[in-house]
């Protein structure tokens, strides 16, 4: 999408006074921000590529798989497709994700000599966050959630990463508007979210997702946001 189409997908609650006051009453129910552990940004990368249409628990199994049967990055990358499929199949779709991971890693080899999305991420790269996304999605199996999690993560810039259930609250919440795709949604929410509550309002969000705003059965008489909410069930 082009980035001066976002307004198109703006819904009427999209301002950042809203965002603002959204993430006071998620920070007094979750308690206060903290960060996740910053992890490197190949090993962020590869994390979110495994996280794809899974849970994180599995994510996480499949992850410390891998890296028990090949402990380094050489060793994924010598490695049959077969062999890491087999390595990382609890976190789903493990063929094409195999065959991705050892795309990256062969692309970062022969382009920087060795593991790294630094040159592409890091806010010392010189790069804008929109042509940081732009590379990093040049990358096989990596699309713009995947890009923003290794830019938050990873190298502390200011990114919102919109996964399913960010995509799901922000249109309840009437944030972006209902026919928002996910890439939709995540030009909106940079447009709209104050830099410093993109990392801290993708966690918080997050959470009321998996605890309250759940897919089928939102819990909307619990709902701490209900009142700035125009989906709420009475």
């Amino acid at each position: 999408m082009d980035k001066s189409d976002w307004k198109k997908y703006l819904g009427p609650n999209g301002n950042a006074r809203r965002i603002r006051a959204l993430n006071r009453r998620l920070e007094d129910e979750y308690g206060p921000f903290r960060p996740f552990k910053k992890l490197d940004g190949v090993e962020e990368l590869i994390i979110t590529v495994l996280s794809q249409n899974t849970n994180d628990v599995n994510r996480d199994r499949a992850y410390r798989s891998l890296r028990e049967k090949y402990p380094t990055w050489d060793d994924v990358l010598n490695a049959p497709v077969k062999k890491i499929e087999d390595a990382i199949r609890v976190g789903g779709l493990a063929h094409n994700k195999s065959i991705a991971i050892k795309k990256i890693l062969r692309e970062l080899k022969d382009r920087y000599g060795k593991f790294t999305v630094s040159p592409i991420a890091s806010e010392g790269s010189g790069l804008t966050i929109e042509e940081s996304i732009a590379e990093l999605t040049k990358l096989p199996g990596v699309g713009v959630k995947t890009a923003a999690c290794v830019l938050v993560f990873s190298y502390g810039r200011p990114v919102i990463p919109v996964d399913t259930h960010v995509h799901r609250l922000t249109r309840r919440l009437g944030l972006v508007a209902e026919k928002a795709s996910a890439e939709n949604a995540f030009r909106v929410m940079m447009e709209i979210t104050p830099e410093e509550l993109r990392y801290p309002f993708h966690i918080f969000l997050i959470r009321h997702g998996r605890r309250v705003c759940k897919s089928q059965k939102p819990n909307c008489p619990e709902c701490v946001v209900r009142g700035l909410c125009p989906s709420r069930s009475e």
